[in-house]
């Protein structure tokens, strides 16, 4: 089978390795205005040349899925399987008259309020005008139903975790004595900076996040008391997420929306125990009391009370260590999630 990835706006973490293990019996290419280099990446030009949000990447679709036309007319793939709202405008359009069947991700994440509204009525318009729909989580799959997509069309496809890079054994970054916190993703990292004051042997490493986020985040641990505790790494690159990971004692990933769980899967793969917001992808990945525990994000208290359970009691932190690392290679590898995506592919071309 010829598979295409379009992916106009950037590559979730786990799309390198999903095509990497598609393309071990299938043709693979990823179409991305990205920069990334990789084998079966092909860069299609579109806009200034610099990262954009989808917002401001929509005046340049029209250019992005030019480029795919052309590509898709000298050689036609079979599937086209685009993610983000984005990518499917593109490959929608690009696609047209070739009569190859389209299958649509959506990651529900909007750059701000303004934009919201207007996404949600163009995903709207993609989730009916594409053959099939993948959801990652059930959380996911009943929205789109409440868009209109119907459920025939809809798949519940998780993101995969690469469990050769996010694994318990590996290196580590080096750490001092304090029990380390990690926060993955500076969105929500406001809760895990209330709850550490009700921590006082912690510290917290919050990864992720802009110049703006990282000093809105720093000007919060100040005024909470415990800017001494807290440190702020800034974007920090995926590659180095294994590391980073292996070297906190517990990872929190407290957003109040959660379309794929991406961060806390690759912590479970590690081995590292888990409080995540109970809310969308986590729902269905973190299995409360067990790989980690479920919270309100909104409760620092609830959370300082969840932490201290577990920096307090290591055999239960070792226990849930091994139960997460175990959910996450049986049930999220990218070779599963890579068989679950190609048997969507067979039904959907058939």
């Amino acid at each position: 089978m010829d598979i295409a990835i379009v992916s106009a706006h950037e590559l979730t973490p786990d799309t390198p390795a999903i095509a990497r293990e598609l393309g071990r019996g299938h043709r693979v290419t990823v179409y991305t205005r990205s920069k990334v280099q990789g084998d079966g990446v092909e860069h299609v030009p579109a806009g200034p040349d610099m990262e954009l949000s989808e917002s401001d990447l929509l005046p340049y679709i029209s250019d992005f899925s030019d480029g795919l036309r052309r590509r898709w007319r000298e050689h036609r793939p079979d599937i086209i399987h685009a993610y983000s709202w984005s990518s499917g405008l593109a490959a929608i359009a690009g696609s047209e008259g070739l009569g190859v069947p389209v299958t649509q991700t959506f990651h529900s994440h909007y750059d701000d309020n303004r934009s919201a509204e207007p996404v949600r009525r163009l995903e709207c318009a993609i989730g009916r005008r594409a053959r099939a729909v993948i959801a990652a989580c059930a959380d996911e799959e009943s929205e789109l139903i409440r868009m209109g997509v119907p459920r025939r069309n809809i798949s519940v496809v998780p993101h995969g975790v690469d469990i050769e890079r996010f694994r318990r054994q590996g290196p580590a970054f080096p750490r001092g004595e304090r029990p380390r916190l990690l926060h993955v993703g500076h969105v929500g990292a406001d809760w895990a900076v209330h709850a550490l004051r009700a921590v006082p042997e912690a510290e917290l490493v919050i990864a992720g996040g802009d110049d703006q986020s990282v000093e809105r985040l720093r000007a919060l641990a100040g005024e909470h008391g415990v800017a001494d505790r807290v440190e702020m790494l800034g974007m920090v690159p995926h590659t180095a997420m294994p590391k980073l990971m292996r070297s906190a004692d517990l990872v929190l990933s407290l957003p109040p929306t959660v379309p794929t769980g991406t961060a806390a899967l690759e912590a479970m793969a590690c081995g590292i125990p888990v409080i995540a917001s109970a809310a969308g992808a986590h729902l269905d990945s973190v299995v409360d009391g067990v790989t980690g525990f479920l919270t309100r994000p909104d409760r620092p208290l609830e959370i300082a009370h969840r932490i201290r359970r577990l920096l307090g009691d290591a055999t239960l932190r070792t226990a849930i260590g091994y139960a997460a690392a175990d959910r996450a290679r049986s049930r999220y590898s990218v070779e599963r999630i890579s068989m679950e995506l190609l048997r969507v592919y067979e039904k959907t071309c058939a």
